[in-house]
């Protein structure tokens, strides 16, 4: 039916529209003042609040500007028997739902109860909608067809609408920070904010107060309160990277945010509930580290609830013509320029690089080209001299099996537009955006390979 929150320090009123409420068979919460509703909105989530304008300390506007902030999802219905049209006017400019002067009819207050409830019930199917069309466009911006990628992909959709922790895994470069953005996109907290930190770039004093914040006078310099950022990730998704290099201490102080989701801001003794879901991601091999005891054993099994590796480059290069069309069109429209794709030897030499800097090093590799191409099509000479010299190498042991069994890229690339085209029988649409390339790229394609659909019998036929 619905949870709700009232909030009023008028211990008769809200009593008996709480029992009002009750009869309904809504689930209700009473708070006797502002700062006991404040602190029942941080630790719990509510699909309606419903605050008296007048209270002591905290005012219903108050409780409505942490409601926006903490709980964007709730609805809010201000309640008052000194309303103006200031106040209302206020009140709709914050986000409330409704504006209710006293006296009121039981009648009144439980229709406006069930319009705010039927739209936040409207708002979560249209938010569970989006997220869908999301996972079936292919996780967030998480490119690739390979059997590695698409198991990343598949692990991500599952847990995405959950609140279980999941840590990252894998070589710089390979996308562990597009996999934790995926993770809060495709989640219930996606309307949340996503805030990020790297252990590794700040030293460990500094990453405290990043981290948890300070009240007024904590140290020297602290003129005023600053909120840190796992608490401003609240309702939100909190990505730690890096975790792997973060200071014992501090690996002390994330242990109990994520054991009882509280945080204590530097010279506070007051406890804040957070209510964030922690991502965390590494290049090192924890396990090694907590052998070692450079890293907390306890904290690593908290953290490793769900692993998602995503390989590295060189263990995916099917991907690899995918990726450099995906960065071709991203760095084209930066750039300002127009470009139709890449030539068969600037193609095969990217297919041949071993990319130690994975993913990264590869959009690096296209920017350059992208900048420096004279002509509609990036050639080999305007890649960067690391993938020319490598390729011109081609030193004994790179693992190349398709090269070195005599094929050609443009071969592999025919035969992986048949494969697509079989699999989805003739849907040209989805064999383009499984390919990561437009409608138009794509008959292209098949004109320049002399691959007729129809007379693949694959079905549907060009879409």
């Amino acid at each position: 039916m619905g949870k709700l929150l009232v909030v009023d320090d008028d211990a008769g009123m809200r009593r008996s529209l709480a029992i009002m409420l009750h009869r309904q068979g809504y689930a209700v919460t009473e708070a006797p003042g502002g700062e006991e509703g404040a602190r029942a909105i941080e630790s719990e989530g509510f699909d309606l609040i419903i605050a008296d304008l007048k209270m002591d300390r905290l005012s219903g506007l108050d409780i409505l500007r942490l409601a926006r902030q903490v709980r964007p999802d709730a609805e809010v219905i201000l309640i008052t028997a000194f309303g103006t049209v200031e106040s209302a006017v206020e009140a709709m400019k914050l986000g409330a739902f409704d504006f209710i002067t006293k006296p009121f009819r039981a009648e009144e207050i439980l229709l406006r109860v069930r319009n705010a409830l039927e739209k936040h019930r409207l708002q979560a199917e249209v938010h569970e909608l989006q997220v869908r069309i999301k996972n079936t466009l292919g996780i967030g911006r998480i490119v690739g067809v390979s059997e590695g990628i698409r198991r990343v992909q598949a692990t991500v959709a599952r847990v995405a609408q959950t609140d279980s922790t999941v840590l990252v895994t894998g070589e710089s470069g390979t996308g562990k920070e597009l996999i934790a953005r995926a993770l809060h996109d495709g989640s219930r907290r996606a309307r949340g904010p996503f805030v990020s930190v790297s252990c590794a770039a700040l030293p460990e004093e500094l990453l405290e107060n990043e981290l948890f914040g300070h009240v007024r006078g904590a140290f020297t310099g602290a003129a005023g309160a600053r909120k840190g950022l796992l608490e401003a990730a609240q309702a939100g998704t909190f990505f730690l990277d890096e975790v792997g290099e973060a200071p014992q201490a501090i690996q002390a102080k994330l242990l109990r945010v994520l054991e009882e989701r509280v945080i204590r801001r530097l010279g506070d003794n007051r406890e804040v509930p957070v209510d964030i879901r922690i991502v965390a991601a590494t290049n090192r091999d924890l396990q090694a580290a907590v052998r070692e005891k450079k890293f907390r054993e306890d904290l690593f099994h908290r953290l490793n609830v769900v692993r998602i590796h995503p390989p590295p480059l060189r263990e995916r290069r099917e991907d690899i013509p995918l990726l450099a069309r995906h960065f071709l069109a991203l760095h084209s429209q930066r750039l300002g320029r127009a470009l139709e794709g890449f030539s068969p030897a600037a193609l095969q030499a990217l297919m041949g690089y071993e990319y130690p800097g994975n993913i990264r090093e590869l959009s690096n590799a296209i920017e350059q080209a992208v900048a420096l191409a004279v002509g509609p099509l990036i050639e080999p000479q305007y890649l960067p001299d690391a993938v020319l010299q490598f390729t011109a190498e081609a030193a004994p042991g790179v693992d190349q099996p398709a090269l070195t069994e005599g094929k050609t890229l443009a071969a592999l690339e025919r035969e992986r537009i048949l494969d697509r085209i079989r699999a989805r029988m003739g849907n040209l649409g989805l064999v383009g955006s499984d390919l990561g390339i437009s409608r138009t790229t794509l008959w292209r394609r098949l004109k320049e390979y002399r691959i007729n659909v129809r007379d693949m019998g694959a079905g549907q036929g060009p879409q």
